[in-house]
Parts: C-alpha cells; structure tokens; sequence
C-alpha cells in the first residue's frame, strides 16, 4: 500500500517505539525515528504525525508544514502549549495508562506512614524491639486534587481500604468512588479534615502554587502531603514552612518547581520528607504505543481521536 501518512517518532525511547509500531503493520504508514530533533526536523520534514516527548516536539513542529497531529508520550504537554507555538493541528496526550503505577505509588507511600514501616527500618537497624502499634488506612479520609484517570483510579484504591474520599476538581463529578465533591471556592472546606491530601493536577494557569500557605493552615497538623502531578501547583516556600513548623506531619514529593531538585535545597534534609525524584508513574512504551495504535485506526476512519487535549484548559 503506499504510505499516505508519514510519521515522525521522536523520543530517546526511539529504537523501542519504533520497534513497537513496526510490529503493529500499521497501512498506509511510512516512519522515520530518532532522539535528535535537529535530524528529526529534517528526516521527518514530510511526515504530518509526530509521536513523542513534548520537550522534543516543541522544537520540530515549527518546520513541519503539513503537520496534523502530535501524540504525546506524556501525559503532560506543556511545552508543546507555549503561545509561541503554532496550534494547527490535533494533539492528544497519554491518558488512562499512569492510573494503576500512580496508586502503587501514593498508597506504598500511606500504608508506609500508617504501618510505621520507615520507623521499624530504623527500630531494627539500632537492635531496638519496637511495640507500637500501627496506624490502619480504614476510615481515613484522603483528598484528591484532580479526579481525572488518575485520580478516579486512586479514589477506587482508597475505597478498597475503606478510606473517605473527597475529590476537587474544576466541574467534573464523574468519579462514583468520590464521596463528596468541591469546586472553585471551597477549597478550605476541601481541606479542613484531611489525614492526607493528594495533588495529581496538571500544569495549568488555574492550579499553579494552588497548594499554599493558606490551604496548609486549612489541613489538620495530622495530615500528610502527596503530590504526584506537578511541582508548579505548589507554593514550595510555603511547604517548607509548613513543614518546619509542624502545621502538617509531613510530605512525600515526586515532582517540583526545579527538576532536578537542587543538592543543597532544604527540602533534602527535612526529616518529615520522602523524595522520589519523579519516579511516581514512567511511560512504559507498550502502554503508550497502545494509545497510538488506536489513535491511528481512528485517523484512518475519520473518527475522532482518543484523549484530545483542548491547547487553552492545557489538558
């Protein structure tokens, strides 16, 4: 069949994408793969899909004229957002494949804090026989900021501890497993009996350092800090103080403002803190090849593409 679509993968997972999608004898599909977008802004001159990092493609769609579509290897796409940038075509990002890696993540992290686990390390390490006894998931309440894919899959994780779920998001109230739903202003009301808050939000004007030293004060001294979405929901300065000071227990940080976290930051050295230097939820190329694979069948059908993200909510 000759190719009437030309794709460009551009990624440093390259070799492996393009493995993958060969497998697939994808019709009507010629490719060409690399890791470097000045060679990808050449070889892929004529293709009208790009597949890959954001970070990349930014740099290459400027020069592809009859570009149509961009599949994002993220699930974040804020680089490709910059209104410097053309906005032309269709793009759409990975969704529905971080819901399963997300929940290991933060609920390892709680059952870690209410099991004393890093305590008992530290209890067996000094030879000490440590009686105190556990804390227990059940009847806590955990809320969730941002009740997308991710966060429905973590508020159905929470029920099977037998957790309260409270989820606020900007309209959307399509989680059955979130028990009660904020929006807009309520956010301290939100906040106001958590024993652990959870950011999965994305990168957006309305959710930068949404997190402050105002919605800290709202949280009980018990309550425990997760964000596993994006380090520019967050009002760092405001963190540290509110760990220091002990207005909450503590917090365990996958993402933030500067990647990598500087080795001097304080951050490092607080005791109440687990870093886990953006490890939380990796793109696995089996899970976003997936999504491509679809994405392409429907492109070919003239059927709307999956997981479309709107270029002004930047989601």
């Amino acid at each position: 069949m000759i190719p009437i679509h030309g794709l460009l993968i551009l990624s440093k997972h390259a070799d492996d994408y393009l493995r993958l999608i060969q497998a697939a004898n994808l019709p009507g599909l010629s490719i060409a793969a690399t890791s470097d977008p000045e060679e990808g802004a050449i070889c892929g001159a004529g293709c009208d899909i790009v597949f890959g990092e954001p970070s990349l493609a930014s740099r290459v769609i400027p020069h592809l004229s009859g570009l149509r579509w961009v599949q994002s290897t993220w699930a974040g796409v804020e680089p490709l957002l910059d209104p410097s940038l053309r906005r032309d075509y269709i793009l759409t990002n990975a969704r529905d494949v971080f819901g399963g890696f997300m929940s290991e993540y933060v609920f390892a992290y709680l059952l870690a804090h209410e099991r004393r686990i890093f305590q008992r390390h530290e209890s067996q390490a000094a030879g000490k026989w440590d009686k105190t006894l556990p804390g227990t998931l059940r009847g806590r309440k955990i809320g969730l900021m941002g009740v997308g894919s991710i966060g429905a899959c973590l508020a159905r994780t929470a029920k099977h501890f037998g957790m309260t779920v409270k989820g606020y998001t900007r309209t959307s109230e399509t989680c059955m497993d979130v028990d009660a739903y904020y929006h807009g202003p309520d956010l301290m009301a939100f906040a106001a009996d958590l024993d652990y808050l959870v950011s999965v939000l994305p990168n957006t004007a309305g959710t930068r350092r949404i997190v402050d030293a105002a919605l800290f004060d709202a949280l009980p001294p018990r309550a425990v800090f997760v964000n596993a979405g994006r380090g520019s929901a967050v009002d760092e300065l405001a963190l540290i103080e509110a760990l220091r000071t002990g207005r909450i227990a503590g917090a365990v940080l996958d993402v933030f403002q500067e990647e990598p976290l500087p080795p001097g930051h304080i951050l490092w050295r607080m005791p109440n803190v687990r870093i886990t230097s953006h490890t939380a939820a990796p793109s696995v190329p089996e899970d976003i090849v997936r999504i491509f694979l679809e994405n392409y069948r429907r492109l070919l059908q003239g059927e709307a593409l999956h997981c479309q993200v709107d270029f002004e909510r930047g989601y």
